[in-house]
This record gives structure tokens, sequence and C-alpha cells, in this order.
């Protein structure tokens, strides 16, 4: 009986110990919530406004066939035609990631991270630090077949009780060879804030 009771104590108190005994700091106006829920704390761009676009757009390039045999793309900055901040590259990090768990696309480093590949294979063939069995060879790098690059803009309106801001998002896939836009798409998102 007292072995049994031991057991039932030890198990208790694993299970115990696999709960978030962490202590809190602070916490008195702050709290998690769920990263999918809408948000709608001002009527500027913001997180679900980003997650609405990525998967739309992520949706739209994989639906569209023209990513047959995952072909090598590289990604351009998109340009902010806004009058507000917005970071563009996260919304271009979200579909890249988003693509790639889906399989139907490799990534080429990014215009704005060529120069980290580049200096990465400098030091790794000029240096002499590391072991020549080892060493990435240059001239080996997978040129991009298509280029994804794309814009946001928005139209901001006013009135005595109203502000009205659309946002709108297109982006495209060109074959760097051709010059041929393969694919594009466009989201369009309208939040209005009654003053």
């Amino acid at each position: 009986m007292f072995a049994r009771f031991s057991f039932l104590a030890v198990i208790a108190a694993l299970a115990s110990g696999c709960a978030n005994t962490s202590p809190v700091i602070g916490g008195k106006n702050i709290s998690y919530g769920d990263t999918k829920a809408v948000e709608l704390v001002t009527n500027e761009f913001g997180s679900t406004d980003l997650q609405m676009i990525a998967e739309s757009m992520t949706r739209s390039l994989a639906q569209s066939g023209i990513l047959q045999g995952r072909p090598v793309v590289q990604v351009y900055d998109v340009k902010n035609k806004t009058s507000e901040y917005i970071d563009t590259r996260e919304i271009t990090t979200s579909i890249k990631t988003q693509l790639m768990k889906t399989g139907t696309a490799r990534f080429a480093s990014d215009n704005t991270d060529m120069q980290s590949q580049v200096d990465q294979l400098k030091l790794q063939n000029q240096s002499g630090l590391y072991k020549k069995s080892t060493v990435s060879k240059t001239g080996n790098m997978v040129a991009a077949k298509y280029r994804l690059e794309g814009s946001i803009s928005s139209i901001v309106k006013r009135s005595a009780d109203y502000k009205d801001v659309f946002y709108k998002f297109s982006l495209q896939l060109v074959d760097v060879e051709s010059g041929l836009a393969e694919w594009m798409d466009e989201k369009e998102i309208r939040k209005t804030t009654e003053r």
C-alpha cells in the first residue's frame, strides 16, 4: 500500500513539475493575446493587415502553378508608398516563410542580403582561416529564375466625423531572363474610424 501511495505521489510531483511555475513580473495591465485575433487598435497598418496580405499573396502565388519544380526566387524589398512607417520586409519575410513551408519555391539571397553572402564567400576563400575541403567554392551560387517585387500604397480621407484609410498591396513575379511578369496580384484593405 505504501509503495502504491509513493508511486502516485511521484507521478503527481512530476505532473506538477511540468506545469509552468515561473514567476510573473509586473503584468498589471499586460496580457498575452491571440496572434491571429483581429487587431483594431488604430486604423494604421497593423498585424492583422500584414497577416491578411501574406496569406492572400502566398495562396494566390502557390495556386497559380507558375512555381512548378520549386524555382529559385529572389525577393526585392516592397516599396512603401504610404505616408506611414510600414516594415515591408516583414511582409515579404512572411510570404517567403509560408511559400517555403508549402515547398513551392526556393529563395536566393535577397537584394539586401547579397552583400553578406559575397562577404562570407570572400572570407572563406581568401582569408586562409578555413580548411580547404570545407570551403564553399565561388561561382556556384544559384541564380534566380524569378524576382518577386511589389509595393504598398494608401489613400487617406478625413472628415469631421470619419477617417478612412484604403491600403493597396501589389505583388508581381517577374521572369529574370525575359523580363515578363508571370504572375501578379493585389490585396486591398479599408479601415474606417468614427471620431
